[in-house]
């Protein structure tokens, strides 16, 4: 008998919450609106919300039909969809605590992120997804890469095929490589991966290399890893012991004729791209460790994590890897990669690393933004790797990463244009995250509750 009364408990509660969901309708009104099918900017318009979907989108001249309706004042900033983390290193969780988890999904809310591609796996990462799903924690939308696939996970081709598997039934969205595969082990991943519809992608293996990688059905290439290793005729050059990290001291060796065919290669093999520059620029670059440990923007983490960073920047420091000389040229090489990329036609999802080294999540974002407009692309570009593309690479496309009608109720009010000023991307007013609106003043709450929580003692 207990167990049919909490039964019948539970199913009422489930569709008092369902009946609720499907009632909530209101107006957010006085919005310029960026709906990023193309670049044009909808001013004086309001967006009518119902459930967890867009209705319409209106000019303000339209809002009188709506006057008994529940209305959220947007003031005159802009909507636009949000960006994304499509490289994040989600925390986990072994015992169940997910309070860590929650702040840094606190911390990509209030940045304005909206979508995040975890990309080192765990089994906590599916269940935080449910808990974001269900409403148990206000997070953006996750899509979830399973543990590494790398040449010490991986035993063989056989245990490489069957970690595919599993990782698809278990209900991750994507794979994850890292280096140290070699052909046999990667073939079979890829093949495995086509054969149960599965996307992946991730570093490429030096024994595999890029046009292998491409040609097997790469879906992201991240960090531009692997191309200038494909652009090396010497091999031998390419030792880690004696290139460094990502073969940063090949970049001499390499033959800069040979980018054009790259670029061709990756846009016919349809593979994305997942730069992090600013990752690059802050663990790699030249810019020391003790400089990026006093930013503002650490004072949102364990003070434990900021001291490893500041321990793994430094051991590079210290080996005399990160010398100006050495990374200043590196750093130039990966913006005149990604434009050679992003000229002929490749795809890009807006990507930092976060949390890494010095990368801060959320915050890192607007990092990466300021490093991709500094090397060429120009703000409408830039928003569409964090809207648009993350849709289109799900093969989702108009169900979010767009405001419009029929799309997720999910998008950001800043003040002010950021196809104008990107910097106008860190004045977030609210989000809207699948119907539920969260305000300026919540977020910076809990900001500053991270922020408490994390001080230095």
């Amino acid at each position: 008998m207990k167990s049919i009364r909490k039964y019948l408990l539970t199913l009422f509660l489930t569709l008092l919450v369902f009946l609720q969901s499907k009632a909530q309708e209101f107006i957010v009104s006085n919005v310029h609106v960026i709906g990023m099918r193309n670049d044009k900017v909808l001013k004086d318009h309001f967006i009518h919300i119902k459930g967890d979907k867009i209705v319409g989108i209106f000019p303000k001249k339209d809002l009188g039909k709506f006057e008994k309706m529940e209305k959220i004042d947007g003031k005159g900033a802009y909507a636009f969809p949000g960006l994304a983390e499509m490289h994040s290193h989600i925390p986990v969780t072994e015992n169940g605590d997910f309070s860590y988890m929650q702040d840094v999904m606190w911390l990509y809310l209030a940045n304005g992120i909206l979508n995040v591609r975890g990309m080192i796996g765990h089994d906590s990462h599916l269940e935080l997804k449910k808990k974001i799903a269900s409403g148990e924690i206000t997070g953006p939308r996750i899509f979830a890469a399973g543990p590494s696939l790398n040449g010490t996970s991986v035993a063989d081709p056989e245990s490489g095929a069957k970690m595919v598997r599993d990782q698809k039934a278990a209900g991750f969205d994507h794979l994850k490589l890292h280096p140290g595969l070699d052909m046999p082990k990667f073939i079979a991943i890829a093949n495995t991966a086509k054969e149960v519809d599965i996307k992946f992608g991730g570093h490429i293996s030096l024994d595999v290399g890029l046009v292998n990688s491409l040609k097997n059905g790469y879906r992201s290439v991240e960090h531009m890893d692997g191309y200038i290793e494909a652009l090396v005729a010497d091999k031998s050059k390419l030792d880690p012991q004696v290139a460094g990290s990502f073969s940063m001291l090949a970049l001499k060796y390499a033959d800069m004729s040979k980018i054009p065919d790259l670029v061709k290669l990756t846009v016919e093999k349809k593979a994305w791209i997942a730069p992090t520059l600013t990752l690059f620029e802050r663990f790699f670059g030249y810019i020391p460790a003790d400089e990026f440990r006093l930013e503002s923007d650490m004072k949102y983490m364990p003070g434990l994590q900021v001291q490893q960073w500041v321990n793994q920047k430094k051991l590079l420091e210290n080996q005399g890897m990160l010398k100006e000389e050495n990374v200043k040229p590196y750093l130039e090489f990966r913006k005149t990669m990604l434009m050679a990329l992003h000229r002929g036609g490749v795809p890009m999802v807006m990507a930092s690393d976060s949390p890494q080294v010095f990368n801060v999540p959320g915050f890192s974002i607007h990092n990466e933004i300021s490093a991709m407009h500094d090397a060429g692309m120009n703000p409408y570009e830039i928003l569409k790797t964090g809207s648009v593309n993350v849709a289109k690479y799900f093969e989702r496309e108009g169900e979010f990463g767009v405001v419009a009608k029929g799309a997720s109720a999910d998008f950001v009010l800043v003040e002010g244009n950021p196809l104008e000023n990107l910097s106008n991307l860190r004045n977030v007013q609210g989000v809207m995250v699948r119907g539920e609106w969260i305000p300026k003043n919540v977020l910076q709450q809990e900001l500053n509750r991270i922020e408490t929580k994390n001080l230095r003692k």
